[in-house]
């Protein structure tokens, strides 16, 4: 595999956005007869998922997860999407936020 190719998870393209074709985490996640495939780009945290059978191969897999990737740090490298936000921390003195304090 050439270091350069980007759909083989090698360096990015000229025109690419940045992380594209970088590191590329995959997770698979059995869903009864269907499995999840997760992909998470390394440099931007940015993830998708897709859902197929688990009959195909795992290459087919990635490679679709991998193209939905691609796709979607593109959009956010153009502006049609924003990037993602990481959640700020609670503030302990406000309490959980979530449930019902018995």
């Amino acid at each position: 595999m050439p270091p350069d190719d980007p759909e083989k998870g090698g360096a990015s393209r000229p025109g690419m956005p940045a992380g594209a074709g970088g590191e590329i985490i995959f997770e698979f996640t059995p869903l009864g007869g269907s499995v999840k495939v997760t992909a998470v780009d390394v440099a931007t945290g940015v993830e998708v998922s897709v859902v197929g059978p688990t009959t195909a191969p795992q290459r087919e897999l990635e490679r679709v997860a991998r193209g939905k990737l691609l796709y979607r740090l593109k959009r956010i490298e153009e502006g049609e999407e924003r990037t993602p936000e990481k959640p700020t921390p609670r503030n302990p003195e406000e309490g959980s936020g979530g449930g019902i304090i018995v």
